[in-house]
């Protein structure tokens, strides 16, 4: 078993229906709207509900960051690469080299989930788990994805560049800017660890190395900002594709969009 808690991650968990949930532990001494609606929830779905002292919460979660609701469910079964492979094109993926960090696991998790990402690789090795700090940190958006979880990254990456995925890896040494790539067909963005970066296997295994310019005094952003940045272009790229595509087939001429100051 394992646990989850807070309440977006545990809302958004009963939301997609992913877990198998055992019972779900709430604080007998919140009594507000947002905790009524996972409650609520848990009455669709089927869900035990136990009411307990927050203290028993705090000790439960081991942590008193719990805001009122624990939920013990079973272990979330990860997907293959192959699962990956499924699905509409052109896919865009994100592939996690090692970061380690559980609150930049669950950041990045989260801006994936907002960016439209279509499948995420974590390795087994050497990186963060999956634990609950985690889907806290992605405020429940890790529910939603579909992950899949492999011993060898640079094999599964392989896998993708079978696939006519192009393999992209973000690194500060990298000698394309990132808003310069065309993210519009098939691709996988790679992120490295915290402070060392893409591992050398992956790093050469990479189509394209691109970087963040940065107009400051610092080398680089921490892993999550970076993925953000970069992740967040791809959508805007990718949507920008949809539009003008759309625009074509029904021969109208693309609108541009107003904004502040029109």
């Amino acid at each position: 078993m394992e646990l989850l808690y807070g309440l977006h991650a545990v809302e958004e968990a009963l939301r997609a229906g992913n877990r198998r949930f055992d019972h779900i532990c709430v604080a007998r001494e919140r009594h507000d709207d947002r905790l009524a609606r996972i409650v609520s929830l848990c009455r669709t779905a089927g869900v035990k509900i136990r009411p307990e002292p927050r203290e028993a919460l705090t000790r439960l979660a081991h942590t008193a960051a719990h805001q009122g609701v624990v939920a013990v469910v079973r272990e979330r079964e990860f997907l293959g690469v192959e699962d990956l492979l499924e699905g509409q094109e052109p896919r865009l993926t994100l592939a996690l080299d090692g970061v380690e960090d559980p609150q930049n696991l669950g950041a990045l998790l989260r801006t994936a989930e907002a960016a439209g990402v279509d499948g995420v690789l974590i390795t087994e090795r050497r990186s963060a788990p999956l634990s609950a700090v985690a889907v806290k940190a992605s405020a429940g958006a890790a529910e939603h994805l579909r992950l899949a979880r492999v011993v060898n990254l640079v094999r599964a990456l392989e896998r993708l560049r079978e696939h006519n995925f192009w393999c992209v890896g973000l690194d500060e040494r990298g000698s394309e800017d990132y808003d310069r790539f065309d993210f519009t067909c098939n691709t996988v963005i790679v992120l490295g660890r915290e402070g060392a970066g893409l591992h050398e296997l992956v790093r050469r295994t990479c189509d394209h190395l691109l970087r963040i310019p940065m107009a400051g005094q610092v080398a680089s952003l921490n892993v999550s900002a970076a993925g953000a940045v970069v992740l967040f272009e791809a959508a805007r790229q990718r949507r920008s594709a949809v539009c003008a595509n759309a625009a074509v087939s029904s021969h109208l001429p693309l609108r541009k969009q107003k904004g502040l100051g029109s």
